[in-house]
């Protein structure tokens, strides 16, 4: 079994949803960032982490592509143009979108984690959304028809892109109509993704 170290309000969420997609069992270990059970296993203190084999694997994409490989589903194989392409997408999701709502949560959320109040710059947020705004644009115009990103299959991406939209959401970013409206509303909808929820739900009740 699987262990995750994380919470439901973090990038973990990830790698619960991925975990539930690919129908394996795992334990989720609720703790934050800087907690003493992360930084245990992750001197920077950041979730999540994944225990296997009694290893400790860092980053929520690294999880999610490790999976994926492992288990050999919600991928493209190593060295393929599709992979290529599937990568391109995880890649964009984590420069375009994550790398935008993480500059401006540190920026306006007050936590411990994040900015100390002196170096905030609460007015970023301005430029976060119009940098947010315009990778939707670019999401729909990549996006086109498809079901998912890389066609009629899911992958990582989808799982990254629509996480990034639910923490868009839950930070007041506006998020697009349309097709790529209809494109998060899919993957939310996704049986695994509410197993997921309720999981990390039923955890942190105790």
């Amino acid at each position: 079994m699987y262990q995750v170290i994380g919470t439901a309000r973090s990038r973990a969420m990830r790698v619960f949803w991925m975990l539930e997609e690919l129908e394996q069992d795992y334990e989720i270990l609720e703790a934050g960032p800087r907690s003493e059970a992360i930084q245990k296993v992750n001197p920077s203190g950041k979730v999540p982490a994944l225990i296997v084999e009694g290893k400790a694997i860092f980053d929520s994409v690294a999880i999610m592509q490790f999976l994926a490989d492992r288990h050999g589903a919600l991928t493209f194989p190593c060295g393929s143009i599709e992979r290529a392409e599937q990568d391109s997408f995880v890649h964009f999701a984590n420069d375009e979108l994550d790398a935008v709502l993480w500059v401006a949560t540190k920026h306006t959320f007050k936590h411990t984690f994040y900015y100390p109040e002196a170096l905030r710059v609460p007015d970023i947020r301005a430029s976060a959304e119009w940098d947010f705004a315009r990778a939707m644009v670019n999401l729909e115009a990549r996006l086109g028809d498809n079901e998912f990103v890389m066609g009629d299959q899911i992958t990582v991406p989808d799982l990254l892109l629509s996480h990034c939209a639910g923490w868009a959401l839950g930070a007041k970013f506006a998020l697009p109509g349309g097709k790529v409206g209809d494109y998060f509303k899919r993957l939310r909808a996704r049986p695994a993704m509410k197993r997921a929820l309720a999981k990390a739900s039923e955890t942190a009740a105790g």
